[in-house]
């Protein structure tokens, strides 16, 4: 059993900053890629940032130069910094992981998290 825990969520006014964190835990040996998806009322959940083992990112072109992935790999986390927030970033987010378990790669996704853009 894998668990992620997000948190960081919340509202915050436009141009203001929020940081998310996750926690990867349980039965998952290897990580490959952790990462953060998205997901608007009535929209398809897109992808964020996602970064490898070895610490190459990929952003989408909408957070490019606002947001920052990092992770630790010592303690199976990954945070994303969101700076100068606009209210198109109004979304559930999610963390992902694909991993190991000792058998096979999956993929792995949190509960989720709100942040709320809004003055």
């Amino acid at each position: 059993q894998v668990q992620l825990v997000e948190s960081g969520g919340g509202l915050v006014q436009p141009g203001g900053s929020l940081r998310l964190s996750c926690a990867a835990s349980g039965r998952l040996f290897s990580i490959n890629v952790m990462g953060w998806y998205r997901q608007a009322p009535g929209k398809q959940r897109e992808l964020v940032a996602t970064i490898t083992s070895g610490g190459s990112t990929n952003y989408a072109d909408s957070v490019k130069g606002r947001f920052t992935i990092s992770r630790d790999n010592t303690k199976s986390t990954v945070s994303l910094q969101m700076n100068s927030l606009k209210p198109e970033d109004t979304a559930i987010y999610y963390c992902y992981v694909r991993g190991s378990n000792g058998i096979r790669f999956g993929d792995y996704w949190g509960q989720g998290t709100q942040v709320t853009v809004s003055s």
